[in-house]
């Protein structure tokens, strides 16, 4: 009987995203747990609410930014991708793990996009775009001048397969 992973692996190399994805990933969760402190706060100061539920809600809160600070760094190292010779693999996932396969003749565009933590902590991301919704593949964390070498490199690649790029 095969393994459950087996349509997860293959011998493919895999190329891993950057570190400092988690660091970026990190800072936007501190700035939601800033408005989250925030609305503790309000909750703990308002006389109509009970300090236990303040106090509840305070300790719900530091338990999920807790979990959440964990499983950052567990969701970015599951990211990985992995460029063949006809298609280009993209795999995710920790409990609900996602492997795409997108043919470079069925590519239509390449994204790289960085919003400003991610330009600040220099990580990118590429998304591939293709004819069919559920095919579209996004790559986060990949360093610019890696991002900009691979968006050449499938527009490259998928002209020769004539695809729409």
């Amino acid at each position: 009987m095969a393994s459950p992973n087996a349509a997860f692996t293959s011998s493919d190399t895999w190329n891993p995203v950057s570190p400092r994805l988690i660091s970026a990933r990190r800072i936007t969760l501190g700035l939601v747990f800033i408005l989250v402190a925030a609305g503790v706060v309000v909750l703990l100061v308002l006389p109509e609410v009970p300090r236990a539920a303040g106090w509840s809600v305070a300790g719900v809160a530091v338990i999920s930014f807790a979990w959440l600070w964990w499983l950052i760094g567990r969701r970015v190292r599951s990211y990985g991708y992995a460029e063949r010779d006809d298609d280009l693999l993209v795999r995710s996932g920790i409990l609900f793990r996602r492997l795409v396969i997108v043919p470079y003749g069925r590519m239509q565009l390449v994204d790289v996009t960085a919003g400003p933590i991610d330009r600040m902590l220099g990580v990118t991301t590429v998304q591939l775009h293709t004819a069919a919704a559920t095919t579209d593949a996004t790559i986060p964390g990949l360093e610019p001048m890696i991002a900009a070498a691979l968006r050449d490199r499938l527009a490259r690649r998928g002209e020769i397969r004539g695809a729409g790029l």
